[in-house]
């Protein structure tokens, strides 16, 4: 998630994290810090998640996209 996004929806201080990111564009990032136990609404229902926060521009037209672990969560 971009911090931009994080900023706007005002969710929870960031931990640290060491963590280094290799995109698909083969640049490698660091992240800023991860927002822990975020609850996202599927639905009716709420699950908590976890997002890595990196500093870069938003691309508006570019939805956030959740993986597989929360998509497993929220079928059970």
């Amino acid at each position: 998630m971009p911090v931009s996004i994080w900023k706007k929806l005002r969710l929870p201080t960031l931990n640290d994290m060491k963590m280094v990111l290799n995109l698909a564009d083969r640049t490698i990032s660091k992240p800023t810090g991860v927002a822990e136990n975020v609850f996202v609404k599927v639905g009716k229902f709420y699950f908590p998640a976890d997002f890595v926060i990196l500093d870069f521009v938003a691309d508006p037209r570019v939805p956030l996209i959740l993986g597989r672990p929360f998509l497993s969560t929220a079928h059970t």
